[in-house]
């Protein structure tokens, strides 16, 4: 069983490195993740102010609900 299991990490290890190696030296590959990148942090810093802005709505809530109470 080690022998097998020995084997079986070194496969991995070769395939993990060609590619990766493959991904790193594709122009393609580099586009998609740059865009990737871009479109996560766009839709973070989005939800970021929607967060801001509900804040901002229930505060006003708040304070109308105060006042008429």
């Amino acid at each position: 069983m080690a022998g097998g299991n020995f084997m079986h990490r070194v496969m991995s290890y070769l395939v993990n490195e060609l590619l990766v190696n493959s991904l790193a030296n594709s122009p393609a590959f580099q586009r998609f993740a740059v865009r990737t990148s871009r479109r996560i942090e766009d839709i973070s810093n989005k939800a970021v102010q929607k967060r801001q802005e509900l804040a901002e709505q229930m505060k006003d809530f708040s304070k109308n609900f105060e006042s008429k109470n």
